[in-house]
């Protein structure tokens, strides 16, 4: 059967149906390219940024340091921003005047890098709850087209009084096109969320020995 002539044979509700699924599909997509966009330039970024924040910090220039983190050229950069975070927490701590245990420093800088890597850990999240959501709930939007195909196949069976093939063939038709969209819309949309979700890992990781090693810097700089 001629795929424009079945969507003409979809009832309204199953068309409406069929809409929102494109939605999801777009939208799935939508995520996962801007999303592979964004780690890219996070990962290319991150890498120029390392070894120009620890020539900086090898030499104890902590404002060019901080100068380097807030440049443009990284603001993509997961790294830059917990570093960040962290570098200008310590310099506020030296330009404040209060004399503070070297303890107290190092703890503040934690805690200013925890906040960073929590904010940036969401940000590099964003949309990704779109895809978990359209993961799960395609194959189920799938599944209430298919029923109202099913309903529509025995609405003909009633209308004709016959249960032969052209009675319901255009209902099965409506069933079968919203199982298979709602799986052609769900599955790649669980495939682009593992994915991102181990790339965002991959991140954390790195967020994570990054704001170790800046602590451990500090440590035996304070």
């Amino acid at each position: 059967m001629d795929l424009i002539v079945l969507i003409e044979e979809m009832g309204i509700p199953v068309r409406i149906l069929m809409l929102v699924l494109l939605v999801m599909s777009m939208w799935s997509v939508g995520v996962f390219f801007e999303r592979l966009f964004t780690f890219y330039q996070a990962t290319a970024q991150s890498k120029t940024f390392a070894p120009q924040v620890a020539k900086h910090l090898k030499n104890s220039e902590i404002k060019d340091a901080i100068a380097v983190s807030q440049a443009k050229t990284y603001r993509y950069s997961h790294l830059s921003k917990v570093v960040l975070a962290g570098l200008q927490e310590y310099q506020f701590q030296k330009d404040s005047g209060v004399e503070l245990d070297k303890d107290d420093v190092v703890d503040s800088v934690r805690r200013a890098i925890q906040r960073a890597s929590a904010l940036t850990a969401a940000d590099l999240k964003k949309g990704m709850g779109a895809l978990a959501t359209i993961g799960s709930t395609a194959v189920f939007v799938g599944l209430l087209a298919t029923t109202l195909g099913v309903i529509n196949a025995f609405q003909g069976i009633a209308t004709t009084g016959s249960g032969g093939l052209g009675a319901v063939s255009g209902g099965i038709s409506e069933a079968l096109v919203g199982t298979a969209v709602g799986l052609f819309v769900a599955i790649p949309a669980v495939w682009f969320y593992n994915y991102l979700t181990g790339k965002v890992e991959y991140f954390n990781v790195e967020m994570d020995n990054s704001s170790s090693e800046l602590v451990d810097y500090f440590i035996k700089k304070a």
